[in-house]
C-alpha cells in the first residue's frame, strides 16, 4: 500500500485530495494547523497530524514518522487580499513552509514525489493574445499571493535540479465545489436565504469575469495523476480550457431555486482589480490521460444541495 502525506488536509483541495486517496486504497497521513477541522468528513484511512509548517522541526518529525511515497503540498494562506493585508505572514506560511518541506525530504534521503500546489495567480494579468494561458506564459504576479506561489514553484524547481528531489507542480485556475469559499457558495447560500424569506434579493459584485472552471472532485484526480505519472521538474496547468462568465456560474445555481430570485450589483462586492478572462490551457496535463468528467451545471447542482444542508 502506498502512503502519502497531504499538507493543509482540512482545506478545500486538501480534504478532498485526502479522502481521494483513501478511497483509493492508499495510506493518508494530513497535516491541519492546530486544532482545524477537515472542511469534509475524512475516511477512516486518514491520519491527521497537528503541524506548524513555519517550525522546520515540526516539519522534519512529520516526514520522519510518516516516511511517504507521495507528498502533496497544499497547506498555504491562499487569501488573495488577505496577502495585501498580511503579505510578510503570507511569505513565511507559503515559502518557508515549502522550504522546510524540501528540506525535510533531503535530509531524510526520501525517494517521493512531491507535489507543490501553485496557482494560476502566479501568471497575474493575461493579455487576450495570451490566451489561452501556457505553462511557459512569463510570471506576472499581480498579488503578494501570487508572488509566494512564484517563489514556492521555484524553490521546487532548484531542489529538482540541484538535489534530484522528484519535484512537479500544479497550477489550479478555478477550481470549484461544495463548501469553498467562494462565489458560488455565497450565490447558492444567498439563494437558500431568499427561499426562506430572510433576504428579498441576491446581492453580486462583478459577474462579467470569465474564469476556467474545473470540479474538486476532478481536480484531486489530476493531482494523483501528477504525481504518478508527471514529469519531475514539469509544471501543469490544472484547468479545463473552456471559458465560463461568473454570471453563467449564477444563472446555473438561480434555475434550481424553488422561488423567483431578484439578482442586485452590490458596489461593496467589486474587486479594485479584477482580470477580465482567464483561461488555461490543458493540453500537457491531458496528455497524463487526464480530463474533466464532471459538468459544470452537476458542480452547480451539488454546491446548492451542500449548502441546504449547511446553512
Amino acid at each position: 500500500m502506498k502512503s502519502c502525506l497531504v499538507t493543509g488536509a482540512a482545506g478545500f483541495i486538501g480534504s478532498y485530495l485526502a479522502a481521494y486517496l483513501a478511497d483509493e486504497g492508499m495510506r493518508v497521513y494530513g497535516t491541519v494547523y492546530r486544532s482545524t477541522r477537515p472542511l469534509v468528513p475524512l475516511p477512516e484511512g486518514v491520519s491527521l497530524l497537528t503541524c506548524d509548517l513555519t517550525d522546520p522541526r515540526e516539519v522534519a518529525k512529520i516526514v520522519d514518522v510518516t516516511s511517504p511515497d507521495a507528498i502533496f503540498h497544499l497547506a498555504a494562506q491562499s487569501n488573495i487580499p488577505r496577502s495585501w493585508q498580511e503579505p510578510e505572514e503570507t511569505l513565511q506560511a507559503n515559502v518557508r513552509g515549502t522550504l522546510y518541506l524540501l528540506e525535510a525530504v533531503r535530509h531524510a534521503c526520501l525517494d517521493a514525489a512531491v507535489v507543490i500546489a501553485g496557482s494560476s495567480a502566479e501568471y497575474g494579468s493575461i493579455q487576450p493574445e495570451e490566451l489561452p494561458v501556457k505553462e511557459n506564459q512569463p510570471f506576472r504576479p499581480s498579488s503578494p499571493y501570487g508572488a509566494s506561489k512564484v517563489a514556492q514553484e521555484m524553490l521546487g524547481h532548484a531542489y529538482f535540479r540541484s538535489y534530484g528531489l522528484r519535484v512537479t507542480s500544479v497550477r489550479p485556475f478555478y477550481i470549484i465545489g461544495p463548501g469553498k469559499d467562494d462565489a458560488c457558495n455565497n450565490f447558492a447560500r444567498q439563494i437558500i436565504q431568499i427561499e426562506r424569506g430572510e433576504q428579498d434579493r441576491l446581492r453580486v459584485g462583478n459577474l462579467e469575469a470569465v474564469r476556467d472552471p474545473v470540479d474538486v472532485r476532478d481536480a484531486v484526480r489530476a493531482m494523483w495523476l501528477v504525481a504518478d505519472k508527471g514529469k519531475p521538474g514539469e509544471s501543469y496547468n490544472l484547468c479545463s480550457g473552456q471559458g465560463h462568465s461568473i454570471r453563467e456560474l449564477l444563472d446555473g445555481l438561480v434555475s434550481l431555486a424553488s422561488v423567483p430570485v431578484r439578482v442586485e450589483l452590490d458596489p461593496a462586492r467589486l474587486r479594485p482589480a479584477d482580470d477580465p478572462v482567464l483561461i488555461g490551457d490543458s493540453s500537457r496535463l491531458c496528455a497524463l490521460g487526464w480530463g474533466p468528467v464532471i459538468p459544470v451545471e452537476k458542480t452547480m447542482a451539488d454546491i446548492l444541495d451542500y449548502q441546504r444542508c449547511a446553512v
